[in-house]
This record gives C-alpha cells, sequence and structure tokens, in this order.
C-alpha cells in the first residue's frame, strides 16, 4: 500500500485528527474521521436506497468528518484519479 498523505482537519488538537489520505495503489481515498453518535449510526444503518442493503456491513464504518476538509477531499480525489490513470 502505498499512502500519500493529503491532509489533516487543522481545527483539532492533537488527540482529534480527521485525515485524508489516498491509497494510491488500490486508487481508493481513505479516511480518519469521528465516529457518530448511536443515533446518527442507527440512522444510517436503517436508510434505504434501491439496490443497496440496510444496515452496515462488519467491514464497513460509519465516519464523521467537518465540512472545512471538503477542499482536502477534493484534492484527494484528483489525486486518486491521477493514480487511476497512471494504471
Amino acid at each position: 500500500m502505498s499512502l500519500l498523505f493529503i491532509g489533516v482537519d487543522p481545527h483539532t488538537g492533537d488527540h482529534e485528527s480527521p485525515t485524508v489520505w489516498v491509497d494510491e495503489t488500490e486508487k481508493e481515498l481513505v479516511f480518519q474521521g469521528w465516529r457518530p453518535g448511536p443515533q446518527l449510526e442507527a440512522e444510517c444503518a436503517a436508510f434505504e436506497v434501491p439496490g443497496h442493503a440496510k444496515g452496515i456491513p462488519d467491514s464497513e464504518a460509519v465516519i464523521r468528518i467537518p465540512a472545512r476538509m471538503v477542499h482536502m477531499i477534493r484534492e484527494a480525489c484528483d489525486a486518486v484519479e491521477r493514480a487511476a490513470d497512471v494504471r
């Protein structure tokens, strides 16, 4: 795995650090964020969309990323697209 660091939320201290990376090998975005409270996680698990099972599989997680990090997510999207173009 080859992680490309994109950014960390500058408004958090030493103990909380929502972070954005790009896995250049797998061509995926990687996020570290806050765990949601039980109410939000239950709401996400109960949400129904066509073609998608209800619930959150054990291999997946719901995380929260502050909106102030949108520019980092855009940068990560650009980086993962560039990595995918290399093939």
